[in-house]
């Protein structure tokens, strides 16, 4: 159930895209503790986007998940930046990250809800 968007003004191979969102995938699974089954992960390049009045590389990323623990949220900041300055070369200094703890009863699969 955990759902990472990427969205960049960096264009992107898509075989890049494939390496990032496979490895994120698997990286937050672990860290979140659930199951990589439940993992999805989109990314969206070339956006137009500016930070700070600058049009230079720069990302802005969602992280939704049921039971996102607070205690967790630096170092998934940490692991993420880290993830998405690697793949596209963006410093860490232009990645925004939002984190949203999704309530179960709000996140519906295959027909119901986890709540």
């Amino acid at each position: 159930m955990p759902y990472l968007l990427i969205q960049t003004n960096v264009d992107i191979s898509e075989a890049a895209q494939d390496v990032l969102l496979k490895t994120s995938s698997t990286m937050l699974a672990t860290q979140l503790a659930k199951p990589v089954g439940y993992m999805m992960a989109g990314i969206s390049p070339k956006q137009r986007m500016i930070f700070a009045g600058s049009d230079a590389p720069t990302a802005f990323l969602i992280l939704k998940s049921i039971g996102l623990p607070e205690q967790k949220l630096k170092a998934l900041s940490a692991a993420l930046c880290e993830l998405v300055s690697e793949h596209t070369g963006i410093p860490p200094k232009r990645i925004y990250i939002e984190f949203v703890d999704v309530q179960a009863k709000y996140w519906g699969h295959n027909g119901g809800t986890f709540g």
